[in-house]
């Protein structure tokens, strides 16, 4: 009943009596017996050894201990002296992961197969304050087999049974070894549901082909779309692994993606949507050495959204970023240098002007480098930052104001075309304490930046409209090289106020940056790719550069002015809190500026004085934290942005709930205001049952935007899913449905939805 005993082993006995009788050649050993022998252990009240037979037969708690840490319980034991083959009565097995067998009676032969007879498993460990209540899940049989050569389980005659009611018959069947990680066979099918695709049942079948590499075939028949075929190649080495995934269907009906303006938007490639659908993806990653990691992820597919809809595992997110990359990291150097582009997987017409699929980049490539050097220089830290970018786009990108109509928006958001920029960059601070406690950091920087642009003319005659329509001039460069020099002061003044319970730190700060202007500013004369996306909020307020990328930078002589406050107390709980205001003291501020995305427009820093931000928030040792952070007008303190979040995690509940306002910014292309509101709860119903639901609600439109529910129930051996989750345009009010859910039984799989509506219900 044990593992096999390596050749030449001793057999190590202990025991408080030994009883020889040559006549019958047999050695009985009484009272707490232990026997080790090849790894293997056999502990018993008493066993006798019969020389001529060479077996064991062990009686009274009989516990056999394997060597790969498997366990046996019965009152008697008889197997021969090698451990390969033996009988037991009344028996349960445990393994080392926690997999259970019993049965009236096993046998093992040649070492590797036993055999149970009116066995139960299961994978739920017993209750210990009800031993006799039966788990979650287990599967009566007739007859169990237990290869150990082939790593396999086989039931015959067979009942599931759950929560001890009998569910299904099963003739026979055939699972992994529960010891097994890999295996070959079929897996749990998953079923689906989706509108427009009908009901879908997938069949996966796993091959264990190596140690080092696997392969997985799925094919899923949906009522509406019919046969869609999958297949998964992975491999390891020893410094890293790469998967290959394949996928296509030619679909039965595609009328079922027509949207309610009669318009085909997600049937398959342009021009003819019966052609066949399908993709190819890889990812991979290798380590050349401890510091150089090379690796990729790129997506290939007949049509922009084909894996989105029939949600292929690890590509169907609605923005997929296929990258090829090389990133070096020692000590606090840095290097990445990667090609990129973005598939934006959207429903939507191939010649819709709003559509994002056909107007993203090829970054070729995309290069970062740091370095700060381990020794002080100056007594300060030095830091050197590279990047480098270059860009080929082939449809141009742009909303353009009709002067008629009076219209506000205009932005060219990417140029058909190609350029280039390499930008170098050098930084020293050194931070000085006086005896106040006033803490004092100059700084110097200096930049350069190089690029180029060759745009289409369809990009130039969009760059003369926008800047006819502002009144700016059109000064697009086919090249271009500028400098910015910056010298700065910052100040804090950190004060501490502290009492037997309460320690509270009130911190003064203010900075002052000199730098000339930022050139080329007050046309259009540089492209603005990395850059366009910008919010001025407390998190900002004291970066030296505002601009999210290398595109923009600041120019001109700015001051930021803050009071930022922490607070701990005995309890546990803690405050913090931040209040400030910018100022552009002299020079041409680059907020002001139009480009081509009016990046900074309506952004709260484009007047002399900005407008104020704040931050406050508090966290709690029970769970509970919260934080309200806005920005209101310099002059009228009228509320510009704000954000208030609440959340709770504990039992038997546990909350999440946001607001979110930002007010309409035309000449960066939001026109109405965006108000929105998101709550969502979990509670613990039971010590094994939880209810969960979210909701995402438009108070400018009056649209629940989204909604979910879900309960799930999990134990040591089981868990269910089952969510209900709904998702409505904001245009058209389309409403689209969802239904998932999930059956997982340890060491027999998973059944159910391959993906749940779990990305709307958290």
């Amino acid at each position: 009943m044990a593992a096999d005993v390596p050749a030449g082993s001793q057999m190590l006995l202990a025991a408080d009596t030994l009883v020889y009788d040559n006549d019958n050649q047999t050695v009985t050993a009484v009272g707490g017996v232990q026997i080790d022998y090849g790894g293997n252990r056999l502990v018993a009240q008493r066993v006798e050894y019969n020389r001529n037979t060479k077996r064991l037969v062990a009686s009274g708690n009989v516990e056999v201990i394997n060597s790969d840490g498997t366990k046996i319980y019965s009152q008697h034991v008889d197997i021969t002296d090698d451990f390969a083959d033996g009988f037991v009565n009344a028996l349960r097995v445990e393994t080392v992961d926690k997999a259970y067998f019993a049965a009236e009676s096993a046998e093992r032969m040649g070492g590797v197969l036993t055999t149970f007879h009116n066995g139960v498993y299961t994978a739920c460990e017993p209750c210990e304050d009800q031993p006799d209540k039966a788990p979650t899940w287990r599967i009566k049989a007739r007859k169990i087999i237990w290869n150990g050569e082939k790593k396999t389980v086989r039931f015959e005659n067979s009942n599931f049974e759950f929560f001890g009611f009998p569910l299904a018959y099963l003739p026979a069947f055939e699972i992994a070894d529960p010891t097994v990680k890999r295996k070959s066979g079929f897996l749990i099918p998953g079923i689906t549901y989706e509108s427009d695709l009908g009901i879908g049942v997938k069949v996966p079948y796993y091959f264990a082909l190596s140690p080092t590499y696997d392969l997985t075939v799925t094919g899923s028949g949906y009522t509406k779309q019919g046969f869609l075929g999958e297949a998964e190649w992975r491999q390891r080495f020893n410094n890293g692994q790469y998967s290959l995934k394949i996928a296509g269907i030619r679909q039965v009906d595609p009328d079922e993606f027509i949207n309610s303006d009669g318009h085909n938007v997600d049937s398959g490639p342009a021009g003819d949507p019966n052609k066949f659908r399908g993709m190819m993806g890889t990812k991979g990653q290798f380590a050349i050495n401890s510091r150089w990691d090379f690796g990729w992820d790129v997506l290939l597919q007949t049509d922009k959204n084909f894996s989105r809809t029939y949600a292929i595992e690890n590509f169907n997110d609605s923005v997929h970023r296929s990258s090829i990359y090389l990133t070096g990291l020692n000590g606090r150097n840095y290097f990445d240098v990667r090609a990129m582009r973005f598939e934006v997987q959207e429903e939507t017409l191939p010649d819709d002007p709003t559509a994002l699929a056909g107007k993203q980049p090829w970054v070729l490539p995309s290069l970062d480098y740091a370095y700060i050097p381990d020794m002080a220089v100056g007594g300060g830290q030095l830091s050197f930052n590279v990047n480098a970018q270059t860009i080929s786009r082939d449809k141009l990108d742009t909303v353009l104001a009709d002067p008629n109509n009076n219209a506000s928006v205009n932005r060219v958001r990417g140029i058909e075309g190609q350029s280039g920029r390499l930008t170098a960059e050098a930084e020293w601070k050194r931070t000085f304490t006086t005896d106040g406690g006033l803490l004092l950091t100059p700084l110097l920087a200096l930049r350069g930046d190089a690029g180029y642009l060759n745009a289409s003319s369809g990009s130039l005659n969009a760059i003369n409209q926008m800047a006819s329509n502002l009144g700016v001039d059109d000064d697009m460069r086919s090249s271009l090289a500028r400098f910015m020099a910056t010298a700065g002061l910052e100040m804090r003044w950190p004060v501490l106020f502290s009492s037997t319970s309460t320690s509270h730190i009130f911190e003064p700060m203010a900075q002052v940056f000199v730098r000339p202007n930022e050139q080329y500013v007050g046309g259009l004369a540089v492209p603005n790719e990395d850059a366009q996306s910008f919010v001025f909020d407390a998190t900002t307020l004291f970066e030296r550069d505002k601009f999210s990328g290398y595109d923009r930078l600041e120019g001109g002589t700015r001051a930021n002015v803050g009071l930022r406050y922490s607070g701990a107390y005995d309890n546990g709980w803690s405050t913090n809190a931040l209040f400030g205001q910018s100022y552009q003291l002299d020079g041409q501020n680059s907020f002001a500026a139009p480009d081509l995305v009016n990046v900074g427009a309506e952004s709260g820093l484009e007047t002399e004085t900005s407008d104020y931000v704040g931050l406050v928030g508090f966290n709690s040792p029970s769970g509970l934290s919260g934080s309200v952070s806005g920005r209101f007008d310099e002059q009228s303190f009228e509320i510009r942005r704000a954000e208030v979040k609440a959340a709770y995690s504990g039992l038997p509940i546990s909350f999440s709930a946001k607001y979110a306002f930002i007010q309409a910014q035309p000449l960066y292309g939001f026109t109405t205001d965006r108000n929105e509101v998101t709550l969502g709860a979990s509670a613990q119903l039971a010590e094994n049952w939880r209810v969960f639901g979210t909701g995402t609600y438009d108070l400018e439109q009056s649209v629940l935007v989204k909604d979910g529910v879900g309960f799930a129930y999990s134990d040591s051996c089981f868990t269910y899913l089952m969510t209900f989750s709904e998702s409505r345009d904001l245009s058209t009010r389309e409403v689209t449905q969802n239904i998932g859910f999930n059956l997982s039984f340890r060491t027999l799989g998973d059944f159910g939805s391959t993906q749940s509506s779990l990305n709307t219900v958290q």
